[in-house]
């Protein structure tokens, strides 16, 4: 394959815009899926970095891909969402990555035809959501199916759940559309189906998928366990001869279970929260389901076989229990923390020996997981519990080809090609099928364009495995002796990154089930910032194949900290707890820059005690004449309204107040001694900022005497009951508080019929959970109970709430890029709009903003309230709006932002080059000056020379330069900035303070972006 050209980059730059990536950590993090091999094969599998990843949109794209790639000689790479670990979506001999994570459309459903049209990058589960919408439900998915996607399973030859009854996918395809290497597009159906089903892509993309679905029924779940596994295959084949009709047939074996009920406990900011568990018993389990309607049918047949066999019915907890983790088939990893895989197909009639024979040959924990097809055939899923940092991993990977050689023994062969079966190709796809795509690459693709080096091509590492194959009993000795540790978690330091989040970058499964709901991921399109894309960079650290610079550290940062990624993961990793770690280590501990805008935040709450910019003085100022009088001196609750109701939402504060009172509520109140939570802060790194904040806040509390707390922002509820608890905990503080959010006090009074609504609204309403009151704080109902009591306020709720909520964007997605989150608020008001409602509540100041925000800026159709104020006008209370304030004090916020990028500080730099060059030190004052007066023959190769010589000179002319240029500089920023008076009145001490922090560390971030400003005044000058 030849090397991508400068030319053909900067075309697809110009086509694909920020849908391809040229990015080397981009890059790094794209040369993997679920497979972890031993550092001794991996060099028999080449640099699997690819030159690119592009993100097409449609076929005509994908069209243009390939004519770039047969005129370049470059090749090709398909990837869904990398699920398998046989290293098809690896690129191994360079090229483009094509990535379909932006052709997701569901073309059609047709309820008549029982059909579903699909494009290849759609993930099962979101298709099984809009099936559901039209009583409709898939025949048959992958246990991958939160992340995998439909494309991938017809390119795998894939069979799972459901395939009892209806067989491998490619069995249920009506029809696929295949855009060939020539560029042309052909319709398969029937036996031409063998050129797409397993074949990895490489006969060409497939762009679409007609396939069968079927009616949605109600699902009876049975669980049987089997204490040998001659009664277990005595079941299995039972059923298939009998007919049974069920609908999905699986299995797993003693060692799943013991592996399952090793699990640690569910943690919740790091601590352990689950009370109670089930129990699996460590026996063979087989579960089945079936639609309800057939209950009768196999009810007889199923306990009959069950007898026959001493099957043990369990009970119904565990038969759904186990139904519900059926996506969850490398759990384990979390205490192993690697996975030795083995996956082949079995007849049924050989099930028990492969398995019996397998155990006696593999002397280690073995776990296993089967499926059964409609061909009589089972699906076994197999992993060893190792660790692949040490030695024996790579001799006990060997008992991989140990269950395979058993499998072969019994009329059984690998599960799939990919890139390291291709010597396999014949048993796995049929010699037939193998013939036909041979010469379909011959007459199509002679260039082997398409996904080089999988499925057909002899590959290195393929002829290896094919070779180790021969050697297998002996391979096996010292697979048996390489045992690895007892299951569970050990966490031990590994260069500077703390144990915990070592053992979890190892233990991540990269099954990519946090992957399609991070928001930024959906807002920014690429897997970096995604939490899998995270643990792959902290792995890659830790095996010295890449280092935390800034921009990675950035990786870290992107985060809005909503914990969906906590809610998705298959393992149940501690991800958000972990960002949130790394951040400190990284901005605190190591000295990266956090996002510049936190910094004028640092300096404005040292000096004001909040993040907006406010003078301390003002911190009261919301509380009108009507609200003075309801402050209590002494009470059990301290109303804690926080910066944003207290500086800008001020109707929030307003609104919570009143209702509160008028509910029976007394409060007290801290006044102007209140500060900012500190979330800001903790959230961005600055932990020693958090510190200081902590300690002043708690001990203002004390002196106030309350023992309850009550916020109007959730994030300051998070930070008063959890973050503040531990901080004390961790110094030996006594901490007599609980903090509630304003819902669930007047959740409480009303279930306690002590607070009524009588005014009506007239509304259409439905509710966005915030982040850190719902996920992070496990509180739902007590918004719920307020709104429904509000009469006419006609609720319904979105798509994605409680647990599932999506972001509304804000937090550090907002400071770090605002059209980013704006992307994301967009979505969710969006998902506002599709339920009916004219109003969109939040309980929130920080989520109204940011909501506010994309529905101004995309004219959405929805107003935008606080709960609060949405309360007070139904208890009749007159509130002014504070929306023209969030408007002019975002402005100023967004307006900063901007001009703290690199970019942005270059070009206000621009505007002072003359002022720089004057305050340099004479010696290059003077050679500045030489420059810019010099003959144009002279003058460009000396700035050619300063083009080279100034981004190493900067940082130590910079500390001299900057006091010199601060009044210009602060002209600069009011000119730019729309400023109140308070906050430029403010600036003079406000900003050195910034940028002697800033400017050493984001320098190398500003040079690319200010020297062509640089030389194009040295140009114009003389």
């Amino acid at each position: 394959m030849e090397k991508l050209v400068d030319d053909v980059r900067e075309e697809l730059k110009q086509r694909f815009g920020n849908r391809v990536s040229f990015d080397e950590l981009e890059r790094k993090i794209y040369a993997h899926d679920m497979g972890a091999m031993p550092s001794m094969v991996k060099p028999l599998v080449g640099n699997p970095v690819p030159e690119g990843i592009v993100q097409p949109l449609n076929e005509e794209e994908l069209q243009y891909l390939i004519k770039t790639a047969r005129a370049e000689s470059v090749g090709l790479t398909p990837r869904g969402k990398a699920t398998s670990g046989y290293g098809g979506v690896l690129p191994v001999e360079g090229g483009l990555v094509v990535e379909f994570n932006r052709m997701k459309q569901i073309i059609d459903i047709n309820p008549e035809e029982r059909t579903a049209t699909v494009e290849p990058g759609v993930v099962w589960n979101e298709l099984e959501y809009h099936l559901n919408q039209k009583d409709l439900t898939l025949v048959a998915y992958p246990t991958s199916a939160p992340s995998s996607t439909v494309g991938g399973w017809l390119a795998q030859g894939g069979a799972g759940i459901g395939s009892y009854e209806y067989g491998y996918f490619v069995d249920n395809v009506v029809w696929a559309r295949l855009l060939q290497p020539d560029g042309q597009v052909r319709e398969l159906r029937g036996k031409d189906l063998q050129l797409v089903s397993g074949a990895n892509g490489i006969s060409g993309f497939i762009t679409r998928i007609c396939f069968r679905v079927k009616p949605l029924r109600p699902m009876h779940i049975t669980a049987v366990a089997f204490q040998s596994i001659d009664d277990l295959g005595s079941f299995i084949q039972g059923l298939y001869d009998r007919k049974v009709p069920l609908w999905s047939v699986t299995f797993i074996n003693p060692d799943a279970a013991m592996m399952k009920n090793k699990l640690p406990p569910h943690l919740h900011h790091g601590r352990p929260v689950e009370k109670e568990r089930l129990t699996i018993p460590e026996k063979y389990i087989v579960i089945m389901s079936c639609t309800a309607e057939r209950c009768d049918l196999i009810r007889d047949d199923v306990m009959s076989l069950a007898l026959r066999n001493s099957g043990e019915v369990l009970p119904e907890a565990i038969a759904w229990h186990e139904w519900e983790a059926r996506f969850e088939p490398m759990r384990a990893k979390r205490i192993a923390p690697s996975l030795i895989p083995s996956e082949v197909i079995v007849p049924v009639e050989n099930l028990a020996r492969v398995i019996k024979e397998t155990r006696e040959e593999i002397k280690q924990t073995f776990i296993l997981e089967g499926f059964a097809t409609n061909h009589r055939e089972i699906v076994l899923l197999g992993f060893i519990p190792h660790d692949e940092r040490s030695f024996n991993y790579n001799l006990a990977f060997g008992l991989s080809l140990t269950a395979l050689r058993t499998a072969q023994k019994y009329g059984g062969r690998p599960y799939a090609t990919g890139l390291y079966f291709t010597g396999f190709a014949n048993e796995v796809l049929g010699s037939e099928a193998v013939s036909v795509l041979r010469q379909f690459k011959k007459d199509f693709d002679p260039q082997v364009l398409m996904n080089p080096g999988k499925v057909l091509d002899a590959s290195l590492v393929a002829r290896g495995l094919k070779l180790a194959n021969a050697f297998e009993p002996l391979i096996r000795v010292f697979g048996n002796w390489a045992q690895s540790k007892e299951p569970g978690e050990v966490f031990k330091a590994r260069d500077g990154i703390p144990g915990d989040i070592a053992w979890y970058a190892y233990a991540c499964s990269q099954c990519g089930y946090c992957v399609d709901h991070c928001d930024q991921y959906y807002g920014r399109g690429w897997e970096s910032q995604s939490p899998r894309g995270k643990w792959t960079l902290i792995k890659m650290v830790l095996e010295g194949d890449a280092d935390f610079d800034q921009k990675a550290v950035e990786n870290i940062l992107a985060c809005t900290t909503c914990e969906m990624c906590n809610r998705t993961c298959q393992l149940d990793l501690p991800n958000e707890s972990s960002w949130l770690k790394m951040r400190g280590l990284l901005i605190d501990g190591a000295g990266y820059h956090t996002f510049p805008p936190f910094e004028i935040m640092v300096n404005t709450m040292r000096q004001q005690g909040n993040i907006w910019g406010g003078y301390r003085k003002d911190r009261d100022a919301w509380i009108t004449d009507e609200i003075r009088p309801l402050i209590k001196e002494k009470a059990e609750y301290a109303f804690f309204p926080g910066c944003t109701s207290s500086f800008v939402e001020q109707d929030v504060a307003q609104s919570a107040a009143l209702v509160l009172a008028k509910a029976g509520v007394d409060y007290s109140y801290i006044g102007k001694e209140e500060r900012c939570c500190g979330i800001p802060m903790l959230v961005a790194g600055r932990w020693e900022v958090f510190d200081e904040t902590a300690a002043a806040n708690i001990e203002n509390m004390k002196k106030l005497g309350a023992s309850k707390i009550i916020t109007t922002c959730p994030a300051c509820w998070l930070v008063w009951e959890i973050y503040y608890r531990h901080w004390a905990e961790e110094r030996g503080i006594d901490y007599p508080f609980h903090a509630l959010h304003y819902a669930d006090v007047l959740a409480e009074k009303i279930e306690a019929g002590e607070f009524e609504i009588t005014g009506a609204i007239n509304r259409r309403v439905t509710y966005h959970d915030p982040c850190h009151m719902g996920r992070a704080g496990v509180r739902f109902s007590g918004p719920r109970t307020l709104i429904n009591a509000i009469p006419g306020s006609n609720f319904r709720e979105m798509r994605f709430n409680k647990f599932d909520a999506h972001c509304c964007g804000s937090v550090l997605s907002l400071v770090a890029d605002p059209d980013v989150a704006e992307k994301i608020g967009v979505m969710r008001v969006q998902e506002a709009i599709d339920t009916g409602a004219d109003t969109l509540i939040t309980a929130c100041p920080c989520c109204r903003v940011q909501l506010k925000r994309s529905k101004d800026l995309n004219q959405m159709p929805i107003e935008i309230k606080d709960l609060a104020t949405l309360t007070a006008e139904a208890c009749g209370y007159r509130v002014a709006p504070s929306d023209a304030v969030i408007d002019e004090k975002w402005a100023v916020f967004e307006a900063m932002i901007r001009m703290m990028t690199p970019w942005g500080m270059a070009d206000m730099m621009a505007d002072l080059i003359p002022d720089m060059i004057e305050a340099m030190p004479e010696v290059y004052r003077g050679m500045m000056h030489m420059v810019s007066k010099s003959p144009e023959v002279f003058k460009e190769p000396m700035i050619a020379v300063m083009k080279t010589v100034m981004p190493s000179l900067f940082p130590s002319l910079l500390p001299g330069i900057l006091p010199k240029v601060m009044p210009r500089m602060l002209e600069k920023v009011k000119e730019a900035i729309p400023m109140p008076a308070y906050l430029e009145e403010q600036m003079p001490d406000l900003m050195p303070k910034t940028m002697d922090v800033l400017m050493p560390k984001m320098l190398g971030e500003i040079i690319p972006y200010f020297m062509p400003h640089m030389e194009e005044y040295l140009r114009q000058t003389s």
